[in-house]
């Protein structure tokens, strides 16, 4: 037997000895007070925590439906995007003229050079533009490359904005 063995077995039997010395009522007090540290590490280890997560779960699981919903929307809008036939670049500026003076009308001035449109605004309410730029991604294929707009002077904090300023748009080859 090794030495740590003999040792264990030594303060074992010196236990039941002690224990076969103490009364009645001191051996259920001992056994109660060892139950009761018994319970409250299965509570602190185990059940405390499998509590906690199952009180959060609800919460969680929102969030994940939350996000799992716009990945589903971004997916649907890129497989969309994917299907639609692409347009070469007459069709694509034709589209995009259309759009423009359907949208904005007489607030906007195009200019159209090599590979690249340029639109300026003036005093566009802040749906319209953002409608128009909703519908030149759709029906043109094209986003801006480059935007310099400023709140047109005059709009009051309290009204819808209006813009003024540029935009401009690359046209494929």
């Amino acid at each position: 037997m090794t030495p740590m063995a003999a040792s264990a077995t030594v303060a074992w039997k010196r236990l039941q000895v002690t224990w076969s010395g103490l009364q009645a009522r001191e051996r259920r007090l001992i056994t109660f007070a060892a139950l009761l540290v018994v319970v409250a590490l299965l509570w602190t280890l185990a059940l405390a925590p499998a509590l906690a997560t199952l009180r959060q779960a609800p919460a969680e699981r929102a969030t994940l439906q939350t996000a799992v919903a716009h990945v589903q929307r971004l997916q649907r809008t890129a497989r969309a995007l994917q299907a639609t036939p692409t347009l070469d670049r007459a069709q694509s500026l034709a589209a995009f003229q259309t759009a423009t003076q359907k949208a904005l009308g007489a607030a906007a001035q195009v200019s159209n050079a090599e590979s690249v449109i340029r639109v300026t605004l003036k005093d566009v309410p802040a749906q319209s533009l953002a409608d128009w730029l909703a519908e030149v991604r759709t029906s043109a294929h094209l986003l801006p490359s480059e935007a310099q707009l400023q709140r047109a002077p005059g709009s009051s904090p309290d009204a819808a904005a209006r813009w003024n300023g540029t935009l401009s748009f690359n046209l494929r080859s």
